[in-house]
């Protein structure tokens, strides 16, 4: 006896692409293409967010707020730690070099997670510096 499969929803698998792609081209951007990926998640938001659902909403808010807090505070501390510790002293480039791999590992672990996360087909907020919508 055949059993009649749900109707193929178009627009829950259009959604769930946008969320992969929005995750996978935040890991591009930490750890292929820095910089370049960024600007294609940029061009992903304008072209689709109006359009997509709230799984893609959510994947794509959530990579590219993340993006720019990660790129931040990468920027303003490893300028903040050279400006006090100066170019020259030893420390310095320990405390940059550490504070660097510590917080990069941290994304592209958090932005693995999501990309699971959107490859089930699951909203997901990144923890500290994620956007929460309602």
């Amino acid at each position: 006896m055949n059993t009649p499969q749900p109707a193929h929803d178009e627009r829950a698998e259009f959604d769930q692409v946008l969320a992969v792609t929005a995750e996978g081209l935040f890991l591009a951007n930490l750890l292929l293409l820095p910089g370049i990926s960024f600007l294609i998640l940029c061009w992903l938001r304008w072209r689709y967010y109006t359009e997509a659902g709230r799984l893609a909403r959510c994947h794509i808010d959530q990579t590219f707020f993340v993006s720019l807090w990660g790129g931040g505070l990468l920027i303003v501390c490893t300028a903040l730690f050279l400006l006090l510790g100066g170019l020259h002293w030893q420390w310095t480039w320990v405390v940059v070099i550490l504070y660097f791999t510590c917080i990069h590992s941290t994304l592209v672990l958090l932005g693995t997670f999501g990309l699971s996360r959107a490859t089930a087909g699951l909203e997901y907020v990144y923890p500290l510096i994620g956007v929460r919508r309602p």
